[in-house]
């Protein structure tokens, strides 16, 4: 279990927040970087902190952390991602930088959670002006949540009507519907999950 950093309790907020980034970046330990991850991943549900973590590059490491291996590091990622974009100025950070390719491949993780935060990611991203970003409605990711509307899970399942209805045109669904008719689809549901039954 990773220590608190040591931080004078008068430097506030901003010298707390980059007390936790210089330990992510110090730090050997596995388990030290999974803390201090969701530590940073609970400050940016807080809008007083988006400045901060804007200025510490916090985007950018949780954006280089969806590709760990460390499903709990991902896990952190891609929530403290989900926790920013709700901000317009986070939202277009994120995806200017091309974080898209990278939270879609988060759709693919057996950890429940991790695909919860991913599609969430992906409604907060996506923009009410057709076509702005139509890497986010691509037909992988509406198959993808075709498939998810079938889960057992009903926040999954859930979530993904609520991505295929608000997100999606008829046309962009009944595609999909098509596609999947004639192919396999590669990304599997998260582990523990088995769609219903018709």
């Amino acid at each position: 279990m990773a220590q608190k950093p040591k931080v004078d309790p008068h430097v506030g907020r901003l010298g707390y927040l980059q007390a936790l980034v210089t330990e992510f970046q110090e730090t050997q330990s596995r388990d030290a970087k999974e803390q201090v991850l969701a530590n940073l991943a609970n400050f940016a549900y807080d809008p007083n902190n988006y400045q901060y973590l804007r200025q510490l590059q916090v985007l950018d490491l949780f954006l280089d952390s969806l590709s760990e291996e460390s499903e709990t590091l991902v896990e952190f990622a891609i929530g403290g991602l989900c926790n920013l974009c709700s901000d317009r100025t986070n939202k277009e950070y994120i995806l200017q930088a091309g974080g898209v390719p990278l939270i879609i491949n988060c759709l693919s993780s057996p950890n429940e959670e991790t695909v919860l935060s991913a599609v969430t990611t992906l409604m907060y991203l996506s923009s009410p002006r057709p076509g702005s970003h139509p890497e986010l409605t691509s037909m992988p990711v509406i198959q993808c949540m075709l498939r998810f509307s079938l889960s057992a899970s009903t926040r999954l399942q859930n979530l993904a009507q609520i991505f295929l209805q608000d997100f999606c045109s008829p046309g962009q669904v009944a595609e999909a519907q098509s596609w999947q008719a004639h192919s396999a689809l590669g990304i599997p549901l998260p582990r523990n999950e088995t769609p219903q039954q018709p």
